[in-house]
């Protein structure tokens, strides 16, 4: 007589997770370059264009390098871009493995999430060796508050995207909107330029934008002598809960309805 073993539905969930984590290296980058592409293409795009503004102002700006300034703030428009869309397409993406009862859409979008997050860590760790090897400082006076601010960029940006990866179910011409509402933020994030920069009468214009504050803060977590201005780490925070807290609400309300159609 066989015995039925029962598993502890967390530890089932943990599972399917992982699972989803490990296909998503597997069907994502199975060409010759592999993971290393997923790494090395970012990697490129910041170095470059981080290199040819060191190059214009003289390598430094509001007392840091210009390459590292850069390199910050476009590790961290990356991260919230590129999580934002991937978590757009999960539910869509793997649409075909929740005929099994144990695959839900919330571990595909944790599974991609995740995936996109640890690659965008990965980016930055490189980074950092190219500045050691181009003997630019490599200063990290705060790594938590670092580490929070990209966790909370990561955060929202995986909530917006589970919102969005919804609505695409009820609405498919969603993610074209979406790639066109998106397209805006990489200017006006402080990729290029401060908030010190702009005159504070104009402020207001600018930092109802989370990601601002995210890429402002952590240039100030990495150089205490920055400076940022008008910026704050609760409003960051702020930003990201609320809007977990709202796309976890959705998805309770309609991922059952969003699945079926």
């Amino acid at each position: 007589m066989t015995t039925v073993l029962k598993r502890n539905p967390w530890v089932i969930w943990k599972d399917v997770v992982f699972a989803l984590f490990i296909r998503e290296i597997r069907t994502g980058f199975n060409d010759k370059f592999g993971l290393s592409w997923a790494v090395a293409s970012p990697v490129i795009f910041i170095f470059v264009l981080s290199f040819a503004r060191g190059l214009m102002d003289g390598g430094e700006t509001h007392g840091m390098p210009t390459f590292a300034f850069m390199a910050y703030g476009m590790v961290i428009i990356q991260l919230f871009l590129t999580m934002l869309h991937a978590c757009a397409r999960s539910v869509q993406k793997n649409k075909a493995l929740f005929a099994f009862r144990q695959v839900q859409p919330i571990s595909s979008w944790l599974a991609v999430g995740l995936f996109e997050f640890l690659v965008k860590l990965a980016v930055l760790i490189v980074i950092w060796a190219l500045m050691y090897f181009l003997q630019i400082e490599v200063q990290v006076d705060d790594g938590l508050m670092l580490l929070a601010n990209i966790l909370a960029v990561g955060i929202m940006a995986m909530s917006l995207g589970l919102m969005m990866t919804l609505l695409h179910c009820y609405i498919p011409e969603t993610e074209k909107i979406l790639g066109l509402a998106t397209r805006p933020m990489f200017f006006i994030s402080g990729v290029f330029f401060s908030l010190q920069d702009v005159p504070s009468e104009y402020w207001v214009f600018l930092n109802w934008n989370p990601v601002l504050h995210a890429i402002e803060l952590s240039r100030q977590a990495t150089h205490s002598n920055f400076g940022a201005a008008g910026v704050s780490a609760a409003y960051l925070w702020s930003c990201s809960l609320g809007s977990l807290a709202l796309a976890l609400c959705c998805y309770y309300v309609s991922w059952k309805q969003a699945v079926s159609r």
